[in-house]
């Protein structure tokens, strides 16, 4: 059976960390044409949809090769929005109207350095192993392990976990990964019906840190456009 497979990218107007960084050029393109390029070249998606409240941001996405159904209400794209109500926003307005897919591809702007294999490999481990659903991952550096973090309690500093105490040698430590935001993969019922992009099996993607960057501050902008402003004159 073949599965319906729709990729969703968020990005409303209003940003504050980084001012209109959807429309904003990154290296000579608008931020979200890096999204877009890599949906569509990953070739495993069969719609992909823009939720947005702006439509200056409409039109540019519509121009680049995504749909843009409808404008996001205004409700759904407040500084505090989550993510789970704008997608399950956009997922029953396609259903209402037709379209009903099996797996939500979600893929945010704000990680220009997603590539179109990250998307496709994403998708057919979600289908290999059949998980509820997958997400992309790098390893934090050893020195941010939970296992050395700390803590300040009632002024005292104290490891975070108990049993950090106990693991002294950098070699000890375990490995721990963080989200990284290039993309989430999860299946239809899991999101809609749980309420998660989780669901009770997610498998992960694990990415090098090379291939990865996530745009929350102006510092972050400064280092994609470095890098991938170098990647462009090679």
């Amino acid at each position: 059976m073949n599965k319906k497979i729709l990729g969703i990218i968020p990005a409303r107007g209003g940003s504050k960390g980084i001012p209109g960084k959807n429309l904003r050029l990154l290296a000579g393109k608008p931020l979200l044409e890096y999204t877009v390029d890599a949906a569509i070249s990953s070739g495993v998606v069969d719609r992909l949809v823009l939720s947005t409240d702006s439509p200056e941001i409409a039109r540019l996405g519509e121009k680049l090769g995504a749909e843009v159904p409808c404008l996001r209400p205004a409700e759904l794209a407040e500084d505090d929005t989550p993510m789970l109500p704008v997608l399950v926003h956009m997922v029953s307005f396609l259903e209402t109207h037709g379209f009903s897919p099996d797996i939500i591809v979600l893929l945010q702007p704000t990680a220009p350095m997603r590539r179109p294999e990250h998307i496709s490999r994403a998708v057919k481990l979600l289908l290999s192993v059949g998980s509820d659903s997958v997400v992309s991952v790098v390893e934090l550096p050893r020195h941010s392990s939970p296992d050395y973090v700390m803590k300040i309690d009632n002024g005292r500093l104290v490891n975070f976990l108990p049993e950090g105490a106990r693991i002294t040698r950098r070699q000890d430590v375990r490995p721990a990964y963080i989200r990284d935001g290039t993309v989430y993969v999860v299946m239809r019922d899991v999101l809609m019906k749980t309420c998660s992009l989780y669901g009770q099996n997610c498998c992960p993607l694990v990415l090098p840190q090379s291939e990865s960057i996530t745009l929350d501050t102006l510092d972050d902008w400064n280092k994609a456009e470095h890098i991938l402003g170098s990647s462009t004159l090679s």
